[in-house]
């Protein structure tokens, strides 16, 4: 996993990246009745469930240093050489991981492989994201990196077992401000306090990014953002790309 990437967005992470709860009760749900959790690329602590033993693996102290007091310890370490026994815990979850992964073939190998029963990812499904008005209008380069990135759900079907997806329609309130749950927040991208805490504004160069906050900008104060979008303002939910992906390994 890319940590260096961590230890420069981690910096007030746990206060931008809040943990949803309808996001974390549909993930506890998947979990089902497993006892024993693992959370790679466990970051700060976020939608782990606080019913049951968690063993947390995460590369970056500085996420590491953000984890809550009643949070399980965190193990420092990678998803591609995990600390564990075959078998050893119940189900495995990640949360916004897998795209930090140096191998995401490798990472999950390990997964099943200290997996008994199941394995949950919350994720998304680019070809859905792409047509979020940030990534198709203002900065469709977050979807040619991302591309690179995270494993296609297509990809995660071929290598776990017993796949099921769960698209996750994302609230306009979702106090996740992970960068495509803020579609009906636009002014939130200009923000550098948000920006920092979403990987996607540190792997894009400056060269791409400020050109295109720049127009947003001016598309907000000259009112042509509302005048194409501002219907999303009062919109419930929107359909970004989120899933939930829950394989049985058993």
């Amino acid at each position: 996993m890319k940590a260096p990437a961590y230890d420069r967005m981690g910096v007030d992470y746990s206060q931008v990246r809040r943990a949803d709860p309808r996001f974390e009760a549909a993930l506890w749900v998947a979990l089902g009745d497993a006892q024993t959790v693992l959370n790679v690329g466990a970051g700060a602590g976020s939608y782990e469930p606080c019913d049951r033993e968690v063993i947390a693996v995460e590369p970056s102290p500085v996420m590491i240093a953000q984890r809550s007091a009643n949070a399980a310890p965190a193990i420092q370490g990678v998803v591609e050489a995990l600390p564990l026994e075959d078998k050893s815990v119940d189900a495995t979850m990640g949360v916004f991981t897998m795209q930090h992964w140096d191998d995401v073939d490798r990472g999950l190998a390990e997964v099943l492989r200290v997996t008994r029963d199941r394995v949950v990812f919350l994720t998304l499904d680019l070809d859905v994201t792409t047509e979020m008005w940030l990534c198709r209008d203002y900065l469709p380069e977050i979807i040619e990196h991302d591309r690179e990135m995270f494993p296609t759900i297509t990809h995660l079907k071929n290598l776990l077992p017993n796949v099921s997806v769960e698209p996750l329609p994302v609230p306009a309130d979702c106090s996740d401000g992970f960068c495509v749950a803020l579609w009906s927040r636009p002014e939130a991208h200009l923000d550098p306090r948000i920006r920092r805490s979403s990987s996607t504004w540190h792997l894009l160069s400056n060269a791409v990014v400020e050109p295109a906050l720049d127009r947003l900008r001016r598309d907000l104060e000259s009112g042509e953002w509302d005048r194409r979008f501002g219907a999303l303002r009062t919109q419930a939910s929107l359909d970004v790309g989120l899933r939930l992906v829950r394989a049985e390994v058993c």
